[in-house]
């Protein structure tokens, strides 16, 4: 039986590691708007009760006004968080996640599980990394 002959080069077909290389790129916009610091820290607080703007900023310690009000905005946008502005006195604002933004719960609760079953792990692997280097830049 004759061979058959693909029409297209072998370096022409997309590799599957390609593949899944432009897939993680075209998420890394999403990604870049949920997996920032702020974003996880927010998402994560907003997981157990809506809160206000200045209970979120107490409880994330060191955010700045300005980085909490463009990080909830951001997380608005993107469908993730619900704002509700509450008229009383005073005007106060509260954020709750959506149905969309409740989503990422579980996936949050196993990253939190990851990084604390790691956390020494990493440490090791830190301290050990550093002492190479300080080896290899004292020679």
């Amino acid at each position: 039986m004759p061979k058959i002959e693909n029409p297209i080069r072998e370096e022409a077909r997309p590799k599957i590691k390609d593949c899944l290389l432009v897939e993680a790129l075209s998420t890394r916009p999403i990604l870049d708007q949920i997996a920032n610091k702020w974003s996880v820290l927010i998402l994560t607080f907003l997981c157990a009760e809506p809160a206000r703007f200045n209970a979120i900023k107490r409880r994330l310690d060191g955010i700045t006004h300005k980085a909490l009000t463009e990080a909830l905005r951001r997380l608005e946008r993107n469908g993730l968080v619900s704002r509700r502005v509450i008229t009383s006195s005073p005007i106060a604002v509260e954020y709750s996640l959506t149905a969309m933004g409740h989503s990422l719960q579980e996936p949050f609760t196993a990253l939190y599980g990851w990084a604390a079953h790691h956390q020494s792990d990493i440490e090791r692997a830190q301290l050990e990394y550093d002492r190479r280097r300080a080896v290899e830049l004292a020679e």
